[in-house]
C-alpha cells in the first residue's frame, strides 16, 4: 500500500508537503493546462521525494451529456490529458463519475460508453484510470449506480470515504463497500461530519474508519490523503491513521 496526498494543482504545495509520502496526486486541466506545468520541476521534487504521480481529471467535466457531439469532445479532451498524464509517468487519473443529468437512466448506458471509451483511452497511456464517486453533489452517480457501471465497463474505483459518507452516511460507507470493494484501486481519506464539514483530518469529524476495516484491512492499491491543509503534522496523522486502518493486522 502506497500513501500520497492530493496537492491540487499547485507544485508549491507539492514542494512544501510530499517529504514522507508515497505519491502526489496532482489536478490537470481545470485551470491549469498541462502544458502550463513545469515538468522539469514536478520531476525533480518527485524524484527528490522518491514519490509516484497520480493525476485528477477535471473536476467539473462531466462524463455525459445527452449530445453525441458533446461526449466525443469530452472524450476527444480527457484522452489529450490522459496522454500528458502517460508521459508524465502518472500510475493512476481520477475521473469524477459524474452526468449532466445523473437521475436520467437513458444516459446510464451513454456513461458506460463514454466510461469504456476514457478507460480504454487511459490504457494507451499506461495509465489506470479510477472512477470516484461523487454522488453527494449534484450531478454526480449515485454510490449503488457508479458500482454498477464501473463493473459493468471494468473500470477501477476511487473510493472517497468522506464522500460516500456525505451521501449516505456511515451506511453508504458500508454498503458499497460490501457489494464493489473488489473494484477499489484507489482511495481518498479524509473526515466529515454531517452539518457539511469534510475534507478534515480523520478523527475530526463522525465517519467510523472501523467501517473501513471491516471491507478494505490489507489494500495493497494506493490512498491519497485528501485533506484541505498545509499544515503538515495535520496530514501526516491523517496518514497515519489511514495506514493503521487499512493493515491486514487491522482485520477483526
Amino acid at each position: 500500500m502506497d500513501v500520497g496526498l492530493t496537492i491540487g494543482d499547485s507544485l508549491d504545495r507539492l514542494d512544501a508537503t510530499i517529504e514522507g509520502f508515497d505519491l502526489a496526486e496532482l489536478s490537470i486541466g481545470e485551470g491549469t493546462a498541462p502544458e502550463e506545468i513545469d515538468a522539469t520541476r514536478l520531476e525533480s521534487l518527485l524524484d527528490d521525494a522518491d514519490a509516484d504521480l497520480c493525476v485528477h481529471l477535471p473536476f467539473k467535466q462531466d462524463v455525459v451529456t445527452p449530445v453525441p457531439v458533446i461526449n466525443d469532445a469530452i472524450v476527444d479532451y480527457l484522452t489529450r490529458l490522459l496522454e500528458w498524464a502517460g508521459e508524465a509517468n502518472a500510475r493512476k487519473a481520477v475521473l469524477h463519475g459524474t452526468a449532466r443529468n445523473p437521475h436520467d437512466m437513458d444516459l446510464r448506458p451513454l456513461f458506460a460508453d463514454q466510461l469504456a471509451a476514457i478507460d480504454a483511452a487511459a490504457a494507451d497511456a499506461g495509465v489506470e484510470l479510477v472512477v470516484e464517486n461523487v454522488g453527494h453533489q449534484k450531478r454526480g452517480l449515485q454510490l449503488s449506480v457508479l458500482g454498477d457501471l464501473a463493473r459493468e465497463t471494468g473500470t477501477s474505483v476511487c473510493f472517497d470515504v468522506g464522500h460516500a459518507y456525505m451521501e449516505d452516511g456511515n451506511d453508504g460507507v458500508d454498503r458499497f463497500l460490501s457489494g464493489y470493494r473488489d473494484l477499489v484501486s484507489h482511495l481518498h481519506v479524509h473526515d466529515a461530519r454531517s452539518r457539511g464539514d469534510t475534507h478534515i483530518p480523520i478523527g475530526a469529524g463522525e465517519i467510523d474508519y472501523d467501517v473501513v476495516t471491516d471491507h478494505l484491512a490489507g489494500f495493497d492499491g494506493t490512498v491519497a490523503v485528501e485533506v484541505f491543509t498545509d499544515d503538515v503534522p495535520l496530514l501526516r496523522e491523517t496518514a497515519r491513521r489511514a495506514r493503521a486502518a487499512l493493515e491486514a493486522d487491522s482485520e477483526p
